[in-house]
């Protein structure tokens, strides 16, 4: 049963009820021996750490930054600005020089908490120019710290203010003093569009959205839930914060490289993903069984087909499925299907919350086909995630982004931009009150930027309306959905659409190079470099072949008509990729303009083509 309480106590009060009982299951930077942490000492920890801020003189409502991977010292310093009523604001490990600087100042932080090497050699280097700046507090103990920095100190110094509880009646009062209305977190958005923008997110946000999610996702007291998402994502910190007060188990994975890896060693009930990571796993499946026997793949498909049957066609619509095909998905589920599961790590899921982009039907079906409980969302930082998401033992419409939680209004206003209302939507962003006044229509709804449509009681997105493309035709094109269609092939590994203002669509496509290459040597294709490969006519025309079967359900002005491969990925070192692995369009169409420009170039028969529709 989920306790209801403001954050400022939540692991406190978790205490008293679970006492001894595993809440976190971690390792510490660079090693690969799991630890874990029960109640008692997770709020013993959060208490030092508020004993310690207030010996650093952290007042209610002053700002302070975290800049790290995930690790069990994050949600100490979270849990522990909240007992002190301070405000965090969370970057992304990833997070360049400059991003921390631009937020640092614009916050007035004074604290900065920094987790390994490569945040705190920023943070050192930015320092000077931050002029609020006091301190940079460091979680990894192997840290190296400059030999000209008085300013550094590591978290297991900074804990030490806070042992024996120095301040322990100054922090009662705070928890007593502790309001709905203050302010949470200020999370900065990433970017994709313009300047990054200061996210406030209140307690009383945070309440109203733990306790509407909780009416749809039923999350336990048994359930194992890791983390995949980094908590500086509003995805994972809501979750996160869901399953603390539902006193689940976490397991903290600090690297996302190793999730896999860390699934299969912990055996987790449930996870918060993006699309992205189901795709990966669609595509390596797909990959196994086409290169499995004859027989093999038979089996599986057969299993794949009743699991799509059973799961989908019977359950997804509230539907009992018939005896003879219940009694067959037992016999496929607990042989076939279950091998599949194991492979992943997860023996017994539970719930697999999914948002964040466009997830493809086929992924979608696939997830559900296995006996993996996905829950397809929709939200936003504004909203402090949750909009809307599939419920649990509800019916469900694959393609939907599910039902509003509760407390949730949804209205469609101009050019379809999903507009919002209710207790989890954002104040404004921090110190732009000249902005703040335009993103709310006369109503009240905060306006997304989003664009989609209800039907029967279910939320249905198509695009960012700032990334819809006009051909010169006039035709509209909405990219995230046709790359989303192109991702679930195994050759693909990343796709730009490019059309806007232009006479038809093209893409800019980065392959799977490990399978391109093993293909390539399949078909007797010289290659010596991945530059080779994308200059290759023939991994060109089957990579293009591929994509015209999965764009068959277009319109033909939507269907991609040229691709240029590239021999490098979209990367967040060279500005093509946001903190959240999203396209930053504008970038990407800049530093490639040189190859788009080429792809336009008189092509008679693509133009006749064009003409002809």
């Amino acid at each position: 049963m989920q306790t209801r309480c403001h954050l400022s106590v939540l692991i406190h009060e978790q205490a008293k009820k679970y006492g001894t009982k595993p809440v976190i299951t971690f390792r510490n930077f660079g090693s690969l021996k799991w630890k874990t942490v029960t109640w008692n000492q997770f709020s013993l920890r959060v208490k030092q750490v508020s004993n310690a801020m207030l010996n650093l003189g952290i007042k209610p409502q002053e700002n302070i930054a975290v800049f790290s991977q995930n690790c069990i010292h994050y949600l100490y310093t979270d849990f522990g600005a909240y007992g002190v009523r301070a405000v965090t604001i969370p970057f992304y490990a990833t997070s360049s020089e400059q991003q921390i600087q631009y937020v640092i100042n614009d916050a007035a932080a004074r604290f900065l908490f920094v987790g390994e090497q490569e945040q705190y050699d920023k943070a050192h280097r930015i320092f000077a120019l931050c002029p609020t700046l006091e301190r940079i507090i460091i979680f990894d103990d192997s840290v190296r710290i400059s030999t000209h920095d008085p300013n550094a100190l590591y978290f297991s110094d900074f804990l030490a203010l806070g042992e024996n509880l120095p301040r322990q009646t100054e922090l009662e009062q705070r928890w007593k003093e502790a309001s709905d209305d203050d302010l949470c977190n200020i999370l900065y958005t990433s970017g994709t569009t313009g300047d990054s923008k200061g996210v406030m997110l209140s307690y009383g946000q945070y309440a109203a959205g733990l306790e509407a999610n909780d009416r749809c996702v039923p999350i336990g007291e048994t359930d194992r839930v890791i983390n995949f998402l980094p908590f500086t994502h509003i995805f994972e910190r809501a979750w996160t914060y869901l399953c603390l007060s539902e006193g689940a188990e976490l397991i903290v994975n600090t690297y996302p490289k190793e999730i896999q890896q860390s699934m299969r060693e912990t055996h987790p009930t449930c996870m918060a993903s993006v699309p992205r990571f189901w795709e990966k796993v669609y595509t390596g499946v797909k990959d196994r069984i086409d290169n499995a026997g004859s027989f093999q793949r038979k089996l599986f498909l057969r299993a794949l087909a009743v699991g799509r049957r059973y799961n989908v066609e019977y359950l997804s619509r509230g539907k009992r499925p018939p005896l003879a095909l219940q009694l067959e998905y037992r016999m496929y589920n607990k042989t076939v299907l279950s091998l599949v599961r194991k492979q992943l790590g997860l023996e017994k899921p539970n719930i697999f919350p999914t948002a964040g982009a466009t997830v493809s039907p086929e992924v979608e079906e696939f997830v559900h086909a296995i006996g993996i409980p996905m829950l397809v969302g929709y939200g936003l930082t504004e909203s402090l995630a949750t909009v809307s998401c599939d419920h649990k033992n509800a019916p469900y419409t694959i393609g939907s982004v599910g039902r509003p939680i509760e407390g949730i209004q949804i209205k469609i206003g101009e050019n379809n931009e999903i507009l919002l209302k209710g207790p989890t939507i954002t104040r404004g962003y921090y110190k732009r009150e000249a902005f703040n006044a335009t993103i709310f229509d006369a109503d009240g709804f905060f306006r997304t930027g989003d664009a989609g449509y209800l039907k029967n009681g279910e939320l249905y997105l198509t695009d960012r309306i700032k990334d819809l493309f006009k051909t010169s035709n006039g035709k509209y094109i909405a990219p995230q959905m046709i790359e989303t269609m192109m991702l679930v092939d195994k050759y693909i590994d990343q796709v730009a659409v490019v059309a806007d203002r232009y006479k038809f669509v093209s893409a800019l496509v980065v392959p799977e190079f490990r399978l391109i290459e093993e293909w390539a040597r399949d078909h007797d294709i010289p290659f010596a470099s991945r530059e080779d490969l994308c200059a290759s006519s023939k991994v060109r025309d089957m990579l293009k072949e591929r994509i015209d079967t999965l764009q068959q359900p277009l319109a033909n002005y939507e269907k991609i008509k040229y691709i240029t491969l590239l021999p490098h990925h979209f990367s967040l070192e060279s500005g093509e990729l946001t903190n959240t692995l999203k396209l930053r369009r504008a970038i990407i169409y800049k530093n490639y303009k040189e190859l788009i420009d080429k792809m336009y170039e008189e092509q008679p028969d693509t133009q006749r083509d064009i003409a002809s529709n």
